[in-house]
């Protein structure tokens, strides 16, 4: 019996990792498309005109890549996707005032 219970827990530990390797790739994809997006919007004069998407998105950027140095990565995916939706947003404001 003892040798069952072991191999469930190894095999409850390699999936955990695994799953937390996951969320890192996961984070980091988020990351970078969420740079994208702001430099996109930065380019595009987002601080001038609109400030609030542009503010909202560069601090859920920097809160993003702060929590991709703590341990469990699913918040720093979180803050990456809140910041690429505040570029967005801020682009199609920008797309409508011209």
């Amino acid at each position: 019996m003892s040798k069952r219970i072991g191999k469930c827990l190894a095999v409850f530990v390699l999936f955990s990792f695994a799953l937390s390797g996951c969320y890192y790739f996961s984070a980091t994809k988020e990351m970078k498309a969420a740079q994208q997006s702001f430099s996109e919007l930065k380019a595009a004069g987002g601080a001038t005109l609109v400030p609030y998407e542009y503010c909202s998105a560069e601090k859920f950027l920097e809160i993003a890549k702060i929590e991709l140095n703590e341990p469990g990565y699913k918040p720093a995916a979180e803050f990456a996707r809140r910041s690429r939706a505040a570029s967005q947003a801020g682009l199609a404001e920008i797309q409508k005032k011209k």
